[in-house]
């Protein structure tokens, strides 16, 4: 399970020279963030929708909520009881919640790294190279009470021997020459991608403590 990541700050141009991204006009890049809960809004990358600022099918960044709503789901926000934040890389296919959004709806989520705990002690893991990296991702538009609400999910698998011994599962990290096919919707086999990255790419140290309370925020979150 992954439910929490943090984001460094990455500039329009830093984007760009991983990925053929039409940046909104007059907008200042998703500032820095060290404690993305589940029900937080983040920025995902995602083939773009009819209707959007940028042309259809171009890339673009776009907020959305960490929580995937199904296109399916009518009721109140409220009465969603059961957790979408991340999504099984081996149930992704059949599964009634996440099925409609892996054909149609992949996304990338910009990330510096991500935490995860063990005995209750919280652990950082970032690129040992300090880039900023896309976890694999899905996203869907549900009409909740009456307005479009954009919802993303982060895709989970096995963990590699870098995060094993804490967690017994890890985010999909892609490596940059993949981004493009995980958003390619005819690519109907990108199975290949929901892997572990390998495990002497992540690199782990202890965070802080407060990183629990997703009320704390700031770089301090890192512990490092």
């Amino acid at each position: 399970m992954t439910s929490r990541f943090f984001r460094r700050a990455i500039s329009w141009d830093d984007y760009r020279a991983a990925i053929d991204l039409v940046a909104p006009p007059h907008v200042d890049a998703p500032e820095a963030e060290y404690n993305i809960a589940p029900g937080s809004h983040a920025p995902i990358l995602r083939r773009a929708p009819e209707g959007e600022y940028a042309p259809r099918h171009a890339i673009q960044v776009a907020p959305a909520f960490w929580g995937l709503v199904p296109v399916w789901w009518k009721q109140p926000l409220s009465d969603k009881k059961f957790a979408t934040f991340n999504a099984r890389a081996a149930d992704i296919e059949t599964s009634n919640t996440f099925s409609g959004a892996f054909r149609q709806g992949r996304c990338l989520v910009p990330a510096s790294g991500f935490y995860a705990w063990s005995s209750g002690a919280p652990f950082a893991f970032a690129l040992t190279s300090g880039a900023w990296f896309c976890f694999a991702g899905l996203w869907s538009r549900a009409m909740i009470d009456g307005s479009e609400f954009d919802t993303f999910a982060i895709i989970t698998t096995e963990p590699n021997l870098a995060v094993a011994g804490i967690a017994n599962s890890m985010p999909v990290i892609l490596s940059p020459g993949d981004y493009t096919r995980w958003l390619d919707p005819y690519d109907r086999d990108p199975h290949a991608l929901l892997k572990p990255c390998p495990s002497d790419s992540l690199r782990a140290w202890p965070a802080n403590p407060a990183v629990g309370n997703v009320h704390n925020q700031g770089e301090a979150m890192l512990g490092e």
